[in-house]
């Protein structure tokens, strides 16, 4: 049977810490999305550029984040989200596959939240996938309008027989998101939470990989030691096998 494995990581900027105890953890991070040896990597809070930590940081890349973090051979696209007083951040994706094409739709419901969507179309094992990386808002009526927003989108621009995987951050404490999500076809691995927020004392799945037209295999956290320290999340990884034809 053949599998692929998809990743979806909150990396919170590349930074942990606050004021003058922040400490840099984008090299770390580097070499977490490495270990991985995920065909897709779905991340969120990255930065392409941040004046202040270019000048507080001498180790802050040169590079995007999403360049930085991408191991040799993977293609990066990134779409920014939100613009902030020193720089901005967005959702990325990282694909060891061909990329096709992508787009980015803003979803930001009200102005102290700016949030978007990065859609990929990638060649992933000789057939075609859709990706879809989303950080949710805060608010859960935010979250319920994000959700609409999102099923209208995938109606508009997704064939209904093509696989869809949508990955990230969706701030839900409960199951009203995958309970929309399912409506349109789209399941996790609700029967059986893993833990993903907060990092160092996860009680809460927060971070997930929908899919449909494909099936899931298998799903991990990776905990413990440094996993605690790198972010506020932890990775999820879920490996999947193709639906029959």
């Amino acid at each position: 049977m053949k599998t692929f494995k998809v990743a979806t990581y909150n990396i919170h900027k590349g930074v942990q810490g606050v004021g003058p105890v922040q400490r840099l953890e984008i090299h770390n991070l580097g070499h977490a999305v490495e270990q991985f040896d995920a065909d897709v990597v779905c991340l969120q809070e990255v930065r392409a550029f941040n004046r202040l930590h270019a000048r507080r940081f001498e180790r802050w890349p040169e590079s995007g984040q999403a360049e930085f973090l991408a191991p040799e051979g993977y293609t990066p696209v990134y779409r920014t989200n939100a613009i902030t007083r020193h720089g901005e951040h967005g959702n990325a994706l990282l694909s060891r596959w061909p990329v096709v094409t992508h787009r980015h739709e803003n979803m930001s419901d009200h102005r102290f939240e700016q949030r978007g969507l990065l859609h990929v179309m990638l060649t992933l094992q000789e057939r075609l996938v859709h990706v879809i990386v989303i950080h949710l808002g805060l608010l859960p009526a935010s979250r319920v309008r994000q959700i609409q927003q999102l099923q209208r989108y995938i109606d508009r621009e997704v064939p209904h027989d093509a696989p869809l995987l949508v990955a990230g951050d969706f701030n839900d404490w409960g199951n009203t998101v995958s309970r929309m999500m399912a409506r349109v076809g789209l399941h996790t691995n609700v029967d059986t939470p893993v833990a993903t927020y907060p990092s160092r004392l996860p009680l809460v799945q927060l971070d997930h990989v929908y899919a449909r037209g494909v099936h899931r295999v298998a799903t991990h956290v990776p905990r413990g030691g440094i996993w605690g320290r790198m972010s506020d999340h932890l990775p999820l990884l879920s490996e999947f096998a193709w639906d029959a034809p």
